[in-house]
């Protein structure tokens, strides 16, 4: 088990602990990733999708994921302010199909409605990023929608930058197409 960091959230005199996830947070990141999908998605995917998003029914997904292990690769993270989880992170080995790269890949990344703009998500994207490099990979992925621009923006003041690849997404016959950005680790 890797020690929680702390980060100084920037505007509050709260700082933000990122450590890994418990199988006792389960339920509370699903209610931030849901959350998340309605509040982020809204006009961008058919509102009776993401209207239809359970709590319950992702939470129990997780927990199964949670106590089966996996393969290890993923990491959960959660960041916590004052003694809240407030955030979530995943990351892992690059997705290029089947076949798993040398490089990282940022799979989600929700901070609460309530701590978006407060330094959570920020928290959570740099000890992903941090931990990324440690294991030596030498860049980090993700995927955002294209008409994401807030989501756009974060990772942009972050140093990742779109790499001009794009993959149709399509939920209930609308298309919601993704950009991947990219940002070098090492060196």
């Amino acid at each position: 088990m890797i020690e929680p960091t702390r980060t100084p959230a920037p505007g509050g005199p709260a700082s933000v602990t990122v450590r890994e996830m418990a199988l006792a947070d389960c339920d509370r990141v699903s209610e931030i990733r849901i959350r998340g999908w309605q509040r982020a998605y809204r006009g961008l995917m058919p509102q009776g999708y993401l209207d239809s998003l359970s709590v319950a029914e992702d939470a129990e997904v997780r927990r199964k994921r949670f106590t089966r292990g996996g393969s290890g690769e993923v990491v959960n993270l959660v960041a916590e302010r004052g003694g809240a989880v407030v955030g979530w992170a995943a990351l892992g080995p690059y997705r290029e199909g089947e076949v798993r790269t040398g490089d990282a890949e940022l799979y989600a990344l929700y901070v609460s409605g309530d701590h978006l703009g407060s330094g959570v998500g920020h928290a959570l994207l740099e000890e992903s990023v941090r931990r990324a490099g440690a294991l030596g990979r030498a860049r980090m992925f993700l995927w955002v929608l294209k008409e994401n621009t807030p989501a756009r923006r974060f990772y942009e003041r972050a140093g990742f930058h779109a790499d001009g690849t794009e993959e149709p997404f399509e939920v209930e016959g609308t298309a919601v197409p993704e950009v991947r950005y990219v940002r070098p680790l090492q060196g």
